[in-house]
């Protein structure tokens, strides 16, 4: 009798470590409840930042001459889209795309002349933006 206490003892110690067990060393616990590390998940990319749209209308900025603001070192990202065909310039960089009518240019330079600068349709000479480099 004394032995089968003995075992019937043994045997529940072992079934209560197999319960209580973590089920692995992943940090996750057996079947139901514990924590999970997300395992599976995809990590959230950031979103990308937006390009400011300056649309010209008639010949003009759309809700006024845009402000457009960027850090020296930063890259500059802006779009133009118009409904008669222009070239855009940036002054200061120097820089000129042309827009064709129901189409769109698109800037992307870096941000290595601090200062503030017009950009403006080249043959309409309306300004569109302001573009200001800070430090």
């Amino acid at each position: 009798m004394k032995t089968s206490s003995a075992l019937l003892a043994a045997l529940l110690v072992g079934l209560a470590l197999v319960s209580c067990g973590d089920g692995g060393d992943d940090g996750t616990t057996g079947q139901g409840g514990g924590y999970d590390r997300g395992a599976g998940e995809k990590p959230v990319k950031p979103d990308a930042p937006s390009v400011p749209e300056i649309v010209v209308r008639d010949g003009a900025p759309v809700g006024g001459v845009a402000e457009l603001e960027f850090d020296a070192g930063d890259t500059i990202r802006f779009s133009v889209s118009s409904d008669a065909a222009d070239e855009v310039h940036v002054h200061g960089y120097d820089l000129e795309e042309v827009v064709p009518a129901g189409g769109a240019a698109r800037f992307s330079f870096p941000a290595d002349i601090e200062g503030i600068f017009e950009v403006e349709l080249h043959h309409g000479e309306e300004q569109i933006a302001e573009l200001r480099v800070n430090p």
